[in-house]
Parts: structure tokens; C-alpha cells; sequence
């Protein structure tokens, strides 16, 4: 198929923290050298910041150093965490607070910011604009482009107005070829041309595999007598047991509040369903004291990348580097990865300036590993290296009190390596060897059903597109995870996506692929990997509001 093209010194797939921050530091080291380069930042949401979701706590290091005077450009960054209490629940209505000696000193916030990362994120592509950088929301990149050589050398965006059998609708649009001398994949968590990159340039060889959760986020307006701006929630136990996760709960700007769940993706019983695990979380008083008399605004989930260091793949690549959570630069001990993220892109522009000032193309950015290596961002990342591992071995009671000892008293080290080599997707244990898990129906009020929750997503679609979640084998549901695992897509998917339902008596697996919120989580915890999630049509997904 004939596509059009056009040519770019860089381009960067994502308008997240990561590709937003290398977009603005690169042209600011490149005005300073007398170079003018092009750049482009293409995002597969609708807009900017409408795929984007985050607790979220900033740490904002990485923003003084690429906008030392961020406060009077009026970054959305306001109010500071004050007041810090972690809890472990024990029961639906017990629990005990951790006094702050006893809580790993990673995990306290002191200096941080309650935030709305999908603000932040339009503000941060604001200055990019300003700085001439091209962003072109509503395009999602469909695969990389390769040279000769097998470096990459740019992607394809993918095709418009095309139906589900293939023909081309009314407007159709080939998707175009955007060529670049280097380019920056900052999908976020999962990235599928990320994915693809690993496994073709065999990026994480000698790793442990990489580790991922599931994250939920509804944002409240709290009763004015409940809201206490600054104040910040952490905890785990009750409702996920010896499954690996944690609560929040952000007291932030405007009467807003941020409540949410992280579930280890990890977990073994296949009856577990996180979606159902948060709504109930809810319910507990520790939580409900703050909700009751509230609204629910917004609602989303999102896959995050949490193996660490152990689990980080190789960042460079012929032509190319991964960013952000594209590679897993989250600190989990800090719960935070939004600096280390944008830490990640100006690390990359650092990289990427001494290269175009040379005339060069499509090699390797060496230097990144070195900038890397010297940097807080591996020092951090370093000594947070056991952390989950820590939680994944022995529990959130065993494993919180290494993390202590780690923390607290050795620097993030310990006398022993601590690793998991277990992929997510092989930890389900067989249907028949897990005990049930019944939900209770939701009140309306604190839990509510998954339904109204993807509606709170503005998740949208065109039902005449190609499906984008793609089945290797599509005999296998019914034939093999139906009878084993009960299934799982049926719990995983938090959206109501995946169905088993019958058709004259017989099993038949069905996808509403209209109602995916993109957290990729089908393609992370499949125990047979038999889903694939590939983008649909640009600006399709979900359409976060304050995110």
C-alpha cells in the first residue's frame, strides 16, 4: 500500500511524563546548541492526558530539573502531603496504624505532591509546544519502522476508517510512515510496540521477567466536613490477604479525593477479581469515613510495570530507546514512578542532542546506559531492588519487614539476592485447587457495579473497527482455560470485556471489545498468553477526566 510519509529528526510514541519530558529537555538543550531539530510526539488518546492515569504522588525532582521555575509557569502542582498514616487491615472491619518508625522510610512522602498526572501531562504538552514541539493526539502508533540495517528508523501509524471485516468505511485513511533518526517509545505500562522491541532485540535477556499489577483510581468530591487537603492513606492485608498490593486514598486539590487499589498481577487464585476486590475495599470504615457523603466523579484502571531493576530490560537499541514505564523504571518501594519516568526522558535528551549535533542516525545511544548508570535514577532504583521481590516471596507481614530492614537500617541493601523468575501469567493455580470467592452485590452508594464504573471512563469505540484484542488460538478459552482456570478473563478484565456465554447450550468466549479501557491487563495475565492487545483506531479508549 502506498502511505505518505514525513521525516523527523525524533520522534516519540506517548504523551506521557516520560516522552513529554524528553520532548521539552531535548529542545532545550538543542536551542542552547544552535540546532533546530523536528519533533513530533504522537498519543493514541484522543487528546493528551486522556489515557493517563495515576495514584498519584510527585516527587518533583525530575520537574525542578527541567523547569526549575514550574511554579510560576503554573504546573498543576499545589497541594503538599502533609499529614501520613499506613495501615494494615486485618478484616472487613479490622485493622491496626503502623506507627511511622515501624513503616519502611521508602514509603514515607515528606516533600511530595497530590497531583492529577492527566493535568500535569496537558500542562507539560503546553511546554512542549511552546519549545516547537509537534504533538499530534488521536494517531496511535501501530508498529516500527526498520532500516535496511535493522535499526529502527521511525513508526507507522495505524489506519482510519477501516471495518471490522477489513473494508475500507467512508474516510478511510492508510495510516502514514513517520521516519525519524531516533525514536523514543514511551507507551506507558505494556507497550506493545515496546513489547515487540524486547523481544526482537532479545532487550531482556539475563533479567528476571518483568513483574506487573493492576492499578483501580475513582475520584471523589468529598463532603467539605471530610476533606483534609495534604493528607495521604497507604496500606495493605485486608482485602488481598498474602496476594502482593496495597490501598491509597489522597486528600488532593479542589475537595477531590483519590481512592484506589493496587493487585499484584501475580496473585493464584483464578475465582480472584480485582475489579470486585476494590469495590469492596470501600466498604471497610478506615475508607468509608471519607467517602460517606461524597461523589464518585471518575473511574479507571491501568496495568503498571513494577519488577524494578532486576527486571529492567536493556534501554537502547539500535535507533532507538524505552522510557518510562515502556521499560519498567517504576520505584516500587516509593509507590511513585512519575519522576523516575520523566527522569528517564531527560536522560534521553542528554543522549540524543550530541548525536543530532554529529549528523548521526539510527545507531546505538550508548551514552544513555553511561548517563544512566551515574544518575539518582539508578541509585534510586538500586536500592530498591528487593522490594517486591521481598513482598512476592514471603507475603506483606515477612516480606514489609525485610523491606524495613532493607530500607531503614542496610540502604537498600541485604546480605542475601533476592529474585522472582516466575512470569505473572504462570503463577494461576488450577480452578479446582482455589477456594471460591463470593462478592457481595454493590450498594450504589460506595461499591458499584462494573457497568456504571466503565461509563465513568468515557471509554469509547467504533463498533465497525477490527477487534484489537486479538486471539491466537480462539478454540483455546473454552477448550483449555474455561475447564482449568474457570476462565480468568471473565475476573481479570476489569471492564467486562471478556464473556463466556452460551449459544444452543455450548461455552462460547465473546469480546466487548467496546468497553477495554486499555489497561492491557489481558495481555499480561493470560496463563496461556493467548491475548494480544493491539491498538484500535486512534482516539478511541477511554477519556480520563482529572485523572
Amino acid at each position: 500500500m502506498e502511505r505518505e510519509s514525513m521525516e523527523f529528526d525524533v520522534v516519540i510514541v506517548g504523551a506521557g511524563p516520560a516522552g513529554l519530558t524528553a520532548a521539552c529537555r531535548l529542545m532545550q538543550k538543542a536551542n542552547k546548541a544552535g540546532l533546530k531539530p523536528s519533533v513530533c510526539v504522537v498519543e493514541k488518546g484522543a487528546e493528551v492526558g486522556a489515557h493517563i492515569l495515576s495514584g498519584a504522588l510527585l516527587d518533583p525532582r525530575s520537574l525542578s530539573e527541567l523547569f526549575p521555575d514550574w511554579h510560576e509557569r503554573g504546573a498543576p502542582v499545589n497541594t503538599q502531603v502533609g499529614n501520613e498514616h499506613f495501615y494494615m487491615l486485618s478484616s472487613e472491619q479490622g485493622g491496626l496504624e503502623l506507627p511511622p518508625l515501624l513503616v519502611p522510610r521508602s514509603l514515607h512522602n515528606k516533600g511530595s505532591y497530590i497531583v492529577s498526572l492527566g493535568k500535569l501531562c496537558r500542562w507539560l504538552a503546553r511546554q512542549a509546544e511552546e519549545l516547537g514541539v509537534a504533538i499530534f493526539p488521536g494517531f496511535a502508533a501501530a508498529g516500527a519502522l526498520f532500516d535496511k540495517q535493522g535499526a529502527v528508523c521511525g513508526v507507522l501509524t495505524g489506519d482510519m476508517g477501516v471495518a471490522a471485516d477489513g473494508s475500507a468505511r467512508a474516510g478511510h485513511m492508510p495510516g502514514m510512515e513517520l521516519h525519524a533518526k531516533y525514536t523514543l517509545f514511551a507507551e506507558g505500562s505494556r507497550g506493545h510496540i515496546g513489547k515487540s522491541l524486547i523481544d526482537r532485540f532479545a532487550l531482556d535477556r539475563r533479567r528476571d521477567l518483568q513483574h506487573y499489577a493492576i492499578g483501580f483510581k475513582e475520584l471523589w468530591r468529598l463532603d467539605s466536613k471530610r476533606y483534609q487537603p495534604g493528607l495521604v492513606v497507604h496500606g495493605g492485608g485486608w482485602p488481598l490477604g498474602n496476594n502482593g498490593g496495597g490501598f491509597f486514598l489522597y486528600h488532593g486539590d479542589d475537595g477531590l479525593a483519590s481512592v484506589g487499589l493496587i493487585v499484584d498481577l501475580n496473585y493464584q487464585n483464578p475465582h480472584l477479581d480485582p475489579f470486585q476486590e476494590f469495590q469492596r475495599l470501600k466498604q471497610h470504615p478506615l475508607l468509608a469515613r471519607h467517602l460517606w457523603g461524597g461523589e464518585r466523579l471518575s473511574w479507571g484502571a491501568r496495568a503498571l510495570t513494577k519488577g524494578g531493576l532486576n527486571s529492567l530490560p536493556q534501554m537502547v537499541l539500535p535507533g532507538a530507546l524505552l522510557l518510562g514505564c515502556d521499560a519498567g523504571t517504576l520505584n516500587g518501594a516509593r509507590i511513585k514512578g512519575i519522576h523516575t519516568a520523566m527522569k528517564s526522558g531527560l536522560l534521553a535528551a542528554d543522549a540524543l542532542v550530541p548525536a543530532l549535533a554529529e549528523g548521526r542516525r539510527g545507531d546505538k545511544l550508548t551514552v544513555f546506559d553511561t548517563h544512566m548508570k551515574n544518575s539518582w535514577l539508578h541509585t534510586e532504583l538500586k536500592q530498591a531492588r528487593h522490594f517486591v521481590p521481598a513482598l512476592h516471596k514471603f507475603g506483606p507481614w515477612a516480606g514489609g519487614a525485610i523491606n524495613w530492614l532493607s530500607q531503614n537500617l542496610l540502604g537498600g541493601r541485604l546480605p542475601f539476592a533476592l529474585h522472582d523468575r516466575t512470569p505473572d501469567h504462570a503463577a494461576l493455580k488450577p480452578a479446582a485447587a482455589c477456594p471460591a470467592i463470593a462478592y457481595p452485590k454493590p450498594d450504589g452508594v460506595l461499591s458499584f457495579d462494573r457497568m456504571s464504573s466503565v461509563h465513568l471512563a468515557n471509554t469509547g469505540h467504533d463498533e465497525d473497527q477490527p477487534c484489537h484484542l486479538r486471539l491466537a488460538d480462539p478454540r483455546l478459552p473454552v477448550r483449555d482455560n474455561l475447564p482449568r482456570f474457570n476462565e480468568p478473563a471473565q475476573r481479570y478484565c476489569p471492564a467486562g470485556v471478556y464473556e463466556v456465554i452460551k449459544t444452543n447450550g455450548k461455552p462460547v468466549f465473546q469480546i466487548n471489545a467496546a468497553n477495554c479501557v486499555h489497561c492491557k491487563t489481558c495481555d499480561i495475565k493470560d496463563p496461556a498468553q493467548n491475548i494480544t492487545w493491539v491498538p484500535p483506531e486512534g482516539g478511541s479508549g477511554p477519556n480520563y477526566s482529572g485523572m
